[in-house]
């Protein structure tokens, strides 16, 4: 399955280019982080670069990014990707923080984005996953009424 995009215009008034033709596909890895570096964690624009460097890593397309800081610690921040996103929570009390990298299309590298946030991080236990995303014919019915209990809300 294919979508066709000729142009896109942003929102914050940014134009992106766009092929023609691209694979409904897409990778999201999903990952924790344990046993940062605490001074890692609470350095908000040290942290924030190393999002950047990790975006540019993976070959993706930073559009903007917004980020939020919590009282008396941590941070979220989510960065819009031309590709579609990348965010990070943290847990400075906990040493710990959730991440995710998705990217639509097959050109893009979230080991690398990985990489270069367990770099900066240097957590001590990682969790991740890579799920793939594929068109609705490819992974069955479209809807599940079957969610786990605990995840009602």
């Amino acid at each position: 399955m294919k979508c066709r995009l000729a142009h896109i215009t942003i929102l914050l008034g940014m134009n992106v280019s766009i092929s023609d033709n691209f694979e409904f596909f897409g990778r999201h890895l999903l990952a924790s982080y344990t046993g940062c570096d605490p001074a890692a964690l609470a350095d908000e624009a040290g942290l924030l670069e190393a999002m950047k460097s990790a975006v540019a890593a993976s070959g993706a397309t930073l559009l903007n990014c917004i980020e939020h800081s919590f009282k008396p610690s941590g941070m979220t921040a989510v960065m819009l990707l031309a590709e579609s996103h990348a965010s990070i929570h943290t847990y400075p009390e906990h040493r710990a923080c959730f991440v995710d990298l998705f990217t639509c299309g097959r050109g893009y590298s979230a080991q690398r984005f990985d990489a270069e946030l367990r770099r900066y991080l240097r957590p001590s236990g990682v969790r991740r996953q890579i799920v793939v995303r594929r068109g609705q014919d490819e992974v069955g019915p479209a809807h599940n009424e079957d969610w786990p209990a605990d995840w009602a809300a």
